[in-house]
């Protein structure tokens, strides 16, 4: 099953330190029943890339949790055993939640697919979207037009070997 493990540029290169995604277990998006019944499409790549948004999103509030990272929203895509990730059927259907699963324990780096990332000029939107994320969530449509905008960017996709020279090591 692909799962996307929403990041930051430091908490990339955290799991790049340590060589493992997550401390188990962890939040990361994928196709589950209730984001097929949601985006009603049959067609697993746009599936995957609906999976891949919610993450990107996710990434966003960890952006707002810290203020110090670099704002750029990070995604890693990989690969992990059926039963490693699962749904919780409580939250499931709650709109927040479409494409949320847990993964049961830590992931080696190595078994990454991509790492998707904001380029460079969608820095200033993502900065802007991150800070007004709390209004947003409590109604502002003003500030949820500026959310959206970080959503109209799309992540840029690197191998995992570009990984030193996203988190700026050279090993």
């Amino acid at each position: 099953m692909r799962v996307y493990v929403p990041l930051t540029l430091p908490g990339l290169a955290e799991a790049h330190k340590t060589g493992e995604l997550g401390s188990g277990p962890f939040l990361a998006y994928a196709v589950t029943p209730a984001l097929r019944e949601w985006y009603l499409s049959d067609d697993i790549e746009e599936l995957e890339y609906a999976a891949l948004n919610r993450a990107a999103a996710a990434s966003l509030r960890l952006l707002a949790l810290d203020p110090g990272a670099p704002r750029r929203r990070v995604v890693v895509a990989v690969d992990v055993a059926d039963g490693a990730a699962s749904a919780d059927p409580d939250r499931s259907l709650e709109p927040s939640a479409l494409g949320e699963v847990r993964v049961a324990a830590p992931v080696a780096l190595a078994k990454a697919a991509a790492v998707h990332v904001d380029s460079d000029e969608a820095e200033a939107d993502v900065s802007a979207a991150a800070d007004a994320l709390g209004a947003a969530d409590r109604g502002d449509d003003d500030a949820q037009f500026i959310v959206d905008g970080a959503e109209d960017h799309e992540l840029l996709w690197f191998a995992t070997q570009e990984i030193p020279n996203l988190v700026g090591r050279d090993d």
